[in-house]
């Protein structure tokens, strides 16, 4: 008997409280048009894909919630960083693989999200890793949302760990070396802003 494929689910992860920002990043203007948020989901769309948007902000899910394309996800409190963003992820979809995307790389391209899918359709039962030749950039990853996985991650977060880094050193890994200049991360007002 043949499986069914695994399904690619994009999410898009905007909960952050932006305090280096000083300002909601996510509603900043970008140079292409609209906002960060508003191009984020527009780049995702065109991976013809399902998208899930996990946010704690009304704006970003009144924004979300015109866009046929994207579930829309209210983020309940606690808000502790991406590591338990990731499990609420896994738990709501469980048995896809997730393409996880963070808003704050207003650079982010295309053609560098489609080599990040190729590389991670190579091995699907694994998790990949964004690199842009320094370090890796988990928050832009194919992670399977495997039972295996999800109740790792789960015991995990049960056992207090809230580090995406440290839950991470425990998994088997492959870096997936990217244009830099695509992964650029913006957290403050005086860094440069997204090149037009």
């Amino acid at each position: 008997m043949t499986l069914p494929p695994v399904t690619l689910r994009c999410c898009l992860l905007s909960g952050g409280a932006s305090r280096r920002m000083g300002r909601d990043k996510a509603l900043l203007p970008h140079p292409e048009g609209g906002t960060w948020l508003e191009h984020s989901l527009e780049l995702l769309a065109q991976l013809e894909r399902p998208i899930t948007l996990l946010t704690r902000h009304p704006a970003h899910l009144e924004i979300a919630a015109a866009l046929p394309q994207v579930t829309p996800i209210a983020e309940p409190a606690p808000w502790e960083g991406p590591l338990l963003a990731l499990h609420r992820l896994m738990q709501r979809h469980p048995d896809q693989r997730l393409l996880l995307c963070p808003v704050d790389m207003p650079d982010l391209s295309l053609a560098a999200m489609r080599e990040l899918l190729a590389a991670a359709a190579q091995a699907p039962q694994g998790i990949h890793l964004a690199h842009d030749g320094r370090r890796l950039q988990p928050l832009l990853a194919v992670y399977p949302s495997s039972i295996s996985l999800r109740q790792h991650l789960a015991a995990s977060i049960d056992g207090g760990e809230r580090r995406l880094q440290s839950w991470l050193d425990a998994h088997p890994c492959t870096p997936v070396p990217l244009d830099p200049r695509a992964l650029r991360n913006v957290n403050r007002p005086e860094r440069d802003q997204p090149r037009a």
